[in-house]
């Protein structure tokens, strides 16, 4: 990534602002002060986790939410645009529902729905080394959640669970490079995923 002469407080270089990142896909730099008003996503990621929890916790909940967000990442790396992120979780949601709706199991309709974006990335040339990053995330977390909607529901709570708080770490990892989605949606993420990742651990061992 391009770097300017100066170097920041910390004696630092400081990378250019709207620099490409070394993923290749363009993001926001990141904010040296932050407004109140500026937390906005860990406010919306801990109320979706408080409602996720409040309205009942089970592993196909879980399942659903730590795949829909895997998808998020592939959308964004298949059109190499950050923000079509967040409209994934529109697209993502209305897949799990369309599918439903067919008579046809969610996880089905999302694997689907993941062979087409590769499908669409590698026919638009998006960069390869992110696709294929982002296709075995979506692979690995979804793998997990199918196996957690399979199993008993102790087990598959805590699999799903142990997935969803395992995603956040894939949050943090893109949040501290700032690269592929934008950061306000990895900290959307990171919120949800704590706290309803380990609700569904908890049930599964006190439930």
């Amino acid at each position: 990534m391009p770097l300017v002469g100066a170097l920041d407080r910390g004696g630092r270089p400081h990378e250019k602002d709207g620099a490409m990142g070394d993923t290749g896909i363009r993001t926001e730099p990141a904010p040296i002060h932050r407004s109140v008003l500026s937390y906005w996503p860990l406010a919306l990621g801990l109320a979706a986790a408080i409602f996720q929890i409040v309205t009942g916790v089970d592993a196909e909940a879980v399942a659903i939410t730590v795949s829909v967000a895997a998808s998020c990442y592939l959308v964004a790396a298949v059109f190499g645009r950050p923000w079509t992120a967040w409209a994934a979780i529109l697209g993502g949601s209305i897949v799990v529902i369309l599918s439903e709706i067919a008579g046809i199991r969610w996880w089905i309709g999302l694997a689907g729905y993941a062979a087409l974006l590769l499908v669409i990335g590698v026919l638009r040339r998006a960069s390869a080394p992110i696709l294929a990053a982002q296709s075995l995330a979506m692979a690995g977390f979804g793998g997990i959640a199918v196996v957690a909607v399979l199993v008993s529901p102790r087990l598959g709570a805590a699999l799903a669970g142990i997935a969803l708080a395992t995603h956040a770490l894939w949050d943090y990892r893109h949040w501290r490079r700032n690269d592929v989605v934008p950061r306000s949606l990895t900290e959307f993420c990171m919120v949800l995923d704590i706290p309803f990742g380990l609700a569904a651990i908890l049930l599964a061992f006190t439930g």
